[in-house]
């Protein structure tokens, strides 16, 4: 039943608009209210938040609904505390933490641009 679930859940999220997201979200907890009723509760308390990403444009639907810069971010503080081993104190690695925050919200706002329409200010 997970895949099953999963795979619906994929299909709103890919859906082409909110209306149509938010009808495949009411098909899902009308078919799950007998067979699963916490399951279908559970989708009608919480993935209607997440059709928010639908008031974007298609083109940054994607970049904004993934974790993946999240992951990069996070890979990157890995690789370069590493480097250092051992910190003489807290400060000094949140230091270092806030400096890499700080680069990667520059190259975003001045070097990368992951989204593609100059009208939508990211």
């Amino acid at each position: 039943m997970r895949a099953e679930v999963a795979a619906e859940i994929r299909a709103m999220f890919n859906a082409t608009d909110r209306q149509a997201a938010e009808q495949l979200l009411r098909a899902a907890i009308q078919k799950y209210a007998v067979s699963a009723p916490r399951l279908s509760a559970w989708l009608e308390e919480n993935l209607a938040e997440g059709f928010t990403v639908f008031a974007f444009p298609l083109e940054h639907r994607r970049i904004i609904r993934t974790t993946n810069s999240l992951e990069r971010i996070n890979k990157e503080i890995r690789r370069r505390t590493r480097v250092v081993g051992v910190f003489p104190n807290e400060a000094l690695c949140l230091k270092l933490v806030s400096a890499l925050l700080i680069e990667t919200s520059e190259e975003w706002q001045i070097g990368k641009h992951y989204c593609a329409d100059k009208s939508f200010d990211c």
